[in-house]
């Protein structure tokens, strides 16, 4: 029984880099672009959060699919399962922990 493949996609975005897990990975039908879909945001369960995770799913959660610059993209892996979702510093390389996004107005 063959499963879905998962994908970790290491891309560049406004000075960090970001680590994200997606189901797709594709040409896009936009010229010099790469689209990720069917992303793979980590549950809401326990007790602990992850500030990082919690700040991909927020930022994340109601995106379709994100169409990539070419250029943007560090890196596309298929792996053998999730791991953990990150922001890191784009000169230094540690991991970023970021602060909540603005509560967005509806309307």
């Amino acid at each position: 029984m063959s499963t879905r493949p998962i994908y970790k996609v290491v891309f560049l975005n406004h000075g960090k880099v970001y680590e994200i897990f997606a189901r797709k990975v594709s040409s896009s039908d936009l010229w010099g672009f790469t689209c990720v879909s069917d992303l793979e945001l980590a549950p809401r369960e326990g007790v602990l959060v992850d500030p990082t995770e919690e700040r991909l799913r927020d930022e994340f959660q109601r995106t379709r699919a994100l169409h990539l610059p070419m250029h943007s993209i560090v890196r596309i892996e298929e792996v053998a399962e999730r791991g953990t979702a990150a922001i890191r510093d784009g000169a230094s390389g540690e991991k970023v922990i970021p602060l909540p996004l603005p509560p967005q107005r509806q309307g």
